[in-house]
């Protein structure tokens, strides 16, 4: 198994692409630490995750306070005793105009997607940098190309400061032995669509975007979530600075 004895945490991990994530790393042998702002979400996924309890612990909390990336990283170190990966996967979408934009929602995107990475990755590092360890990050395809159907200005500007803080990163820790990298997924069928629109609203939605990708399907969180145990593996260990397009295709260009 690729992550015998080794410990994760993850953020944004009740659902989705990162409770996925957790279920794969656990499957691999790993112990997880899970973070999200809903803590009885948190401690379900937990329990589906692994029922045994002896592998995951929940940290609940919003990403864009500084103190909570802390508080995974420290609570992944207690129980577990080190931290040799985060996945700072936690995000938001909502698609909005932007000239309808108030100040209120650009605050929003950029306090949980950048500046929530940014944090959580900096008390990472702090915790791996005597004996090296991986980030990877979730970005998204919105950074590299926009999508008229969806506007998304401060989602995308949000996560190309993801995208860039991962090339800076990759430098800046090499000398620690921390690698760091992102996906950039497009359309993934995850529970964040719900947020924004009815169940019914999703059910007729999400099947319009299948053609969108070359592939001729929507992503799962299983899709991501491989790409990114692959970037955390020693299968990856000449592999830092990198964004990895995992998108159906999008991003090579239209049929």
């Amino acid at each position: 198994m690729r992550f015998e004895n080794k410990i994760v945490a993850i953020t944004g991990g009740g659902s989705g692409i990162g409770k996925e994530t957790a279920k794969r790393f656990i499957a691999e042998g790993a112990s997880v630490a899970i973070n999200g702002r809903d803590e009885a979400k948190l401690r379900q996924a937990a329990q589906e995750i692994d029922p045994i309890g002896e592998r995951v612990i929940v940290s609940a909390g919003d990403v864009a306070d500084p103190a909570v990336g802390a508080a995974l990283v420290q609570a992944a170190v207690d129980r577990f005793g080190r931290l040799d990966v985060l996945v700072n996967n936690a995000g938001i979408f909502n698609p909005k105009p932007f000239l309808d934009f108030a100040e209120a929602d650009y605050d929003w995107y950029l306090d949980t997607i950048l500046k929530g990475k940014f944090f959580t990755a900096q008390a990472a590092a702090k915790a791996m940098m005597n004996k090296g360890g991986v980030i990877v990050q979730t970005g998204s395809m919105w950074a590299i190309q926009a999508i008229g159907a969806t506007p998304s200005s401060a989602y995308s500007a949000a996560n190309a400061g993801v995208h860039a803080m991962v090339r800076n990163l990759a430098i800046e820790l090499a000398p620690y032995k921390i690698r760091i990298n992102a996906v950039a997924p497009a359309v993934v069928e995850t529970p964040i669509y719900n947020t924004f629109m009815t169940d019914e609203q999703v059910k007729d939605t999400l099947p319009s975007f299948d053609a969108f990708h070359p592939i001729g399907r929507n992503g799962q969180p299983a899709d991501v979530a491989e790409a990114i145990l692959f970037l955390a593996s020693d299968q990856a260990s000449w592999i830092t600075g990198t964004v990895l397009s995992v998108d159906g295709g999008v991003t090579a260009g239209r049929q």
